[in-house]
């Protein structure tokens, strides 16, 4: 692979779909370079040679075309092509064309750097010196002529960015475009001076828009060496239906975009036994827009909930309504904004955008619109009917109500185009933070056909409502610790900023082997005296501040509150010493799921182009491989954790278990055909199988314990708005709902809310409660207790730590029937070890030691206690 490829696409962090364009441009320029005067057949035949999909380039250059899904990100492609051809061939001018004003702007902008979504950023080499960006408004003034340069300095790259829509008014009735007539800076016109250079590559953005209209026929007089188109949609409608273009090179579809989880999963909502055959169209309308804006504030306060748990930036969900016409939509703006609708909530949140704003009016539209992500803007309303083309790219569109009569297929594709932008740029794993709704009860069923034929470019989840539950206002709820809350509870705010700073303090003090240090006198004189620096400073920049209460006091109160209310849980680090070295034992491989069959001839030529079997290249036919071992060998070190040196006899023992098992049902040819074609299948497969017989080994470990106790993380929840906090004591019938709660009413708890995910837990608690001294559900991030399940890490939370008298317990609650699961035993082993690596620091330092608890749901009742349940299911270390 071409170093630049790698440097390129690490520096822009390149997705797969991304890099992948790139090494294909890569081999492109390899087979033919690009330079002017190439002759195009020999061209054509040496790119269709390996890549049988490009049957004609369509131009009077070589153009190819890339399609890749919305959301995937075709911009950041572009840059990646630009920076590519630049250090790797020298090619300094580039020619971006966009389709409309809208794209246009933001090509402008995310080529100009420090902007948000610069697309060199990351390119060293254009860290210092920029590309110069000449644009349709400023050529004229000669800014992207080099001729002034003297020979040797001319190091910058020219990247022109033109709007073809407008290039396309310019040149009706035969007229010339703007760009070809005389420049009085240039001394010919612009259009000339490009025309004449030897290194000019046309990029086309949404390059489905306007493949053919006047204002390329005239951009395909510049005879660039090499164009590369960019799009979606690679298709030209005609008379008789679309028609595909013939210069594909590379095609990834929405569908393998949704697979791979770089965009938004769509789904389409009604409710449960709906018969929209009951309701009148307007009673239909309005239904949708009742259960739109329900789901919409679901999303909203599930989006808080996301952020407030994982720190990430609130994002600001807003829905989307499709209206019939300007008349329609007007109608809708009027109810929306009405008192009857939702108490007037939204009135102040929506905006129209069609043709029949003009002036101020418009001008406020775009502008809201545009801010449409800032969590500042307060729009969560659009209402179109259709002006929201390519190129208004937004990644926090969650809802989408059509109300414009449309087929499904045409309602799925135009709708969810503007929507499947993920917010922080992949998948949470979180349902609602992943999805986009389409509310959709009078067309539910047909959409879901839709979606589920052969040739749909989605294939759509089902979400299916329950009015009396799912459709319910909803609410994040904040949870804090017992400390934070009795610090920000205190009725003195002099008192409450010590308190604070005292809290601040303390953090500093966490490599301490445990919270009850704190209460030493001299480490408590220390954090007086750091206290006293710190409320001293604040009172300089603080006016009006009065005398400040008995600091000495507040920091004592404090700390014996911080020790009170905490479980001691260290941070603890383990490293390997010296070298470590890994591999895999000797196994024998499961092949009986194997069933391959051989592929027929033009086929498997077809899907060789990264293979070189068989293949016709640049350089001619390629050699087969002398062992079909080899085959499966090639695929399987391509993973990262297999070095070919060190695995090379097992690797031959896998591959040839695989070749023997193809022998058992195929002839000779037939192996060679399905270890060719089906390589990257078999390597995943037997890769798979090696994960369970990896081994690890270093010649000892160094624990090292950096923290002796951590402040308790705060955390956030979703509720029900109008559900008080339930006492976690009272039995809950509908035991389905328990998830859905909050619980409060703790006695021994460090928190003073929890939510439980189970009766079990639920159960669990009380048992808690009424016997040690302190407990509560740890959040993400407070222990640092890891496990492995393949070549994965996952981060381990477990359900409960509780302290006694003697001993602190980390305990987790199961179904009987997963207590023997992979998953499960994994996380057991690494609590285990946590737990005595945590019970080794405890002991040398005066503290309990740790033991951890793994219960079946069944065993938990009411009548059971903390030391029966330890003398079941504590595990020995």
């Amino acid at each position: 692979m071409n170093r630049h490829v790698n440097a390129v696409a690490g520096r822009l962090s390149l997705r797969a779909p991304q890099r992948r364009s790139l090494e294909i441009l890569d081999r492109v320029t390899e087979i033919v370079p690009p330079k002017k005067g190439v002759d195009l057949t020999t061209a054509l035949a040496a790119v269709q040679s390996e890549f049988p999909t490009v049957t004609d380039f369509e131009r009077e250059f070589p153009s190819l075309c890339f399609a890749l899904a919305t959301g995937v990100g075709k911009t950041r492609l572009m840059g990646a092509f630009i920076s590519y051809l630049h250090l790797a061939h020298g090619l300094r001018h580039f020619f971006v064309l966009a389709p409309n004003l809208t794209i246009y702007n933001k090509l402008i902008a995310d080529f100009t750097p420090n902007t948000p979504k610069y697309v060199f950023k990351g390119i060293a080499e254009f860290a210092a010196e920029p590309p110069e960006i000449i644009t349709g408004d400023n050529y004229e003034s000669g800014v992207g002529v080099r001729r002034s340069l003297l020979p040797g300095f001319e190091r910058e790259i020219h990247v022109n960015i033109f709007n073809i829509s407008k290039i396309n008014s310019e040149v009706r009735g035969g007229r010339s475009p703007r760009i070809k007539r005389l420049s009085e800076y240039i001394g010919e016109s612009y259009f000339d001076y490009l025309a004449g250079l030897d290194d000019l590559v046309l990029l086309m953005d949404e390059s489905h828009r306007y493949r053919a209209s006047a204002g390329v026929r005239a951009i395909n007089e510049l005879k660039p060496v090499l164009g590369l188109e960019l799009t979606a949609t690679p298709l030209i409608e005609t008379a008789r239906g679309p028609v595909r273009f013939n210069n594909i090179i590379y095609d990834y579809p929405l569908a393998t975009a949704m697979a791979d989880g770089f965009v938004k999963e769509p789904a389409v909502v009604t409710q449960k036994n709906f018969d929209p055959g009951q309701f009148t169209p307007a009673q239909m309308e309005e239904i949708k827009l009742q259960d739109g804006i329900r789901l919409h504030e679901n999303t909203k306060v599930e989006l808080d909930t996301y952020a407030r748990q994982t720190g990430q930036p609130v994002v600001k969900p807003f829905m989307l309504i499709i209206a019939r016409d300007t008349t329609h939509a007007a109608q809708l703006m009027q109810r929306i904004r009405s008192d009857e609708f939702f108490s007037g909530d939204y009135k102040d949140k929506v905006i129209q955008v069609d043709s029949s704003r003009t002036g101020a009016e418009e001008d406020e539209m775009v502008q809201r619109l545009l801010a449409v992500e800032s969590p500042e803007e307060p729009t969560e309303i659009v209402i179109h009917v259709n002006m929201l083309k390519e190129g208004w790219d937004v990644t926090n569109l969650y809802t989408i109500v059509p109300l414009r009569a449309a087929n499904a297929r045409t309602l799925i594709e135009q709708s969810i185009g503007r929507g499947l932008r993920l917010p922080y740029g992949r998948r949470t794993g979180v349902s609602v933070v992943d999805r986009l709704s389409i509310v959709a009860h009078d067309r539910f069923q047909e959409i879901i056909d839709e979606a589920n034929r052969p040739d749909s470019i989605i294939r759509l989840t089902q979400v299916v409502l329950d009015p009396s539950t799912d459709l319910q206002k909803t609410r994040t709820v904040v949870i804090q610790s017992n400390v934070v809350e009795q610090i920000e509870a205190m009725a003195d705010e002099s008192e409450r900023r010590i308190a604070q700073a005292t809290r601040e303090v303390i953090r500093r003090y966490e490599h301490l082997p445990g919270s009850n240090h704190l209460l030493r006198p001299e480490i408590r004189e220390q954090i007086v005296q750091e206290v006293t620096e710190y409320v001293r400073t604040a009172q300089q920049t603080l006016p009006g501040v009065t005398e400040q209460p008995n600091i000495a006091e507040v920091v004592t109160k404090t700390t014996d509150l911080v020790v009170r209310q905490t479980i001691d849980i260290p941070r603890i680090l383990v490293t390997p010493k010296g070298e470590v070295t890994s591999g895999f034992h000797l196994f024998t491989l499961d092949c009986s799921s194997i069933r391959y069959q051989p592929v027929e001839r033009n086929l498997l030529i077809q899907h060789l182009r990264t293979h070189v079997q068989d293949t016709l290249s640049f350089g001619g036919v390629s050699h087969p491989e002398q062992r079909l071992e080899d085959y499966l060998v090639r695929g399987l070190v391509d993973f990262d954790d297999i070095a070919y040196d060190e695995h090379a006899d097992l690797l031959y023992d896998l591959a040839g278990q695989v070749v023997r098992h193809l022998r058992s049902y195929l002839t000779e040819e037939d192996t060679q055909n399905v270890l060719i074609y089906h390589q990257k299948q078999l390597a995943a497969f037997v890769h798979a199988q090696m994960q369970a017989h990896q081994w690890e080994s270093a010649r000892g470990y160094d624990v090292v314990v950096s923290k002796g106790f951590t402040e308790l993380k705060g955390g956030a929840c979703t509720a029900k708005a109008d559900e008080p906090v339930q006492d976690f004591r009272q039995t809950v019938e509908d035991k389905g709902r328990i998830a859905q709660m909050v619980f409060g009413g703790f006695q021994q708890c460090l928190y003073p809310m929890q939510k439980f995910q189970s009766d079990a837990e639920r159960k669990l608690a009380v048992i808690l409660d009424r016997e040690v001294q302190k407990w509560c559900k740890p959040a993400h991030g407070q222990f640092h207790i890891f496990y492995k399940v393949g070549i994965d890490h996952h981060e381990y939370v477990p359900d409960f730590v509780a302290e006694t008298e003697h001993a602190i317990y980390l305990l987790e609650a199961k179904a009987r029937n997963e207590m023997t699961d992979a998953d499960v035993l994994a996380k057991q082993e690494a609590a285990m070890t946590w737990c005595g690596y945590a019970t080794t620091h405890a002991l040398s330092n005066g503290g309990k030691p740790w033991t951890y608890l793994l219960i079946p749901h069944d065993a938990i009742a009411g009548n059971m206690t903390l030391g029966g349940l330890v003398a079941q299911f504590a595990t020995a270390l």
